[in-house]
C-alpha cells in the first residue's frame, strides 16, 4: 500500500502513537514516509501537532498539515468557530496523492472517529479514503464499550465499500480487565478483520529511541512487526 488512512473509533484512542508506531516501521526499513493531518484541532499556532509527535518518535518523516484550528472541536465546527476555511475530502486526497507521488508511505491520519465532519457539507475522512481508493486502519480502545464503536465503525467502511485494513488497540493497559482481555477474541469477530496490534498504555511516552526498536513487537507483520494476534490473546486468556 502506498496510503494508509487511520482512524479511530473516537478521540483518545491512541491514533498518533498508532501512527508513529507504523511510520518507525516503515523508516527502520528504509521507506520513505509522509503523514499528513488533514486538520488539527485544538492546538495553538506555536504548539507541537499530531503529525509533529509522529515526527518525534518515528524519526525521518515528512509532515504536513493543511489546517489548525485552535478549539479542540470537531474540525468543521472548529473552522466555523474561528471563522477560517474548512478543509474537504478533495483537498485531503489531493494531499495525499501528492505526497504519494514523492514518497513509498503516506499515513493520513484522521481527527476522531470516521464520520467525524471536516466541512459543513458533510465530508468525512471516510470520503478521502473513498477518493484515494486507500485501505483504513482502525484504532481501537482496549476496554468495555470497544466492540460497539468497533463494529460500527467497520460496517460504514463496508458499506461504503472500503477496505478495512484491520484493528489496532491503541492503548493496551498495563493490568487488563476481563473486558479487555475478552475483547481480544471479540473485536476480530465484530470487526470481520484481524487484529493487527496492540500498543502498551503510555507507549508515547517512551524515548524516541526506544520507542522506535520496541514498535516492531507492537505491531503485526502486516504493518512491518512481528506482534502476534494469536499468541498476544492466548496469554491474557481468562
Amino acid at each position: 500500500m502506498s496510503v494508509l488512512v487511520i482512524t479511530g473509533t473516537g478521540t483518545e484512542v491512541g491514533k498518533t502513537v498508532t501512527t508513529a508506531a507504523v511510520a518507525a516501521i516503515a523508516v527502520a526499513t528504509g521507506r520513505s514516509v509522509a503523514v499528513l493531518k488533514p486538520a488539527q484541532t485544538g492546538v495553538r499556532p506555536d504548539e507541537r501537532g499530531d503529525a509533529d509527535e509522529v515526527a518525534r518518535l518515528s524519526g525521518a518523516v515528512t509532515t504536513r498539515e493543511l489546517a489548525r484550528y485552535p478549539e479542540p472541536l470537531a474540525p468543521a465546527t472548529a473552522a466555523r468557530r474561528a471563522g477560517m476555511r474548512p478543509v474537504g475530502p478533495q483537498e485531503v486526497a489531493e494531499a495525499s496523492a501528492e505526497l504519494a507521488a514523492g514518497h513509498d508511505l503516506v499515513l493520513v491520519e484522521g481527527a476522531g472517529g470516521l464520520l467525524v465532519r471536516f466541512d459543513d457539507e458533510g465530508g468525512t475522512l471516510a470520503d478521502a479514503a473513498r477518493l484515494l481508493a486507500a485501505p483504513v486502519l482502525v484504532v481501537a480502545a482496549a476496554g468495555l464499550g470497544t466492540l460497539n464503536s468497533t463494529e460500527l465503525t467497520a460496517r460504514e467502511l463496508r458499506q461504503r465499500g472500503l477496505e478495512l485494513a484491520g484493528v489496532v488497540i491503541g492503548s493496551w493497559p498495563a493490568e487488563a480487565d476481563l473486558a479487555s482481555r475478552c475483547n481480544l477474541a471479540d473485536l476480530p469477530v465484530v470487526s470481520k478483520s484481524p487484529l493487527l496490534g496492540a500498543l502498551p498504555a503510555g507507549a508515547g511516552a517512551h524515548a524516541p529511541a526506544d520507542f522506535r526498536a520496541a514498535a516492531p513487537g507492537w505491531l503485526a507483520p502486516r504493518l512491518g512487526g512481528t506482534w502476534n494476534a494469536e499468541a498476544f490473546t492466548s496469554a491474557f486468556a481468562s
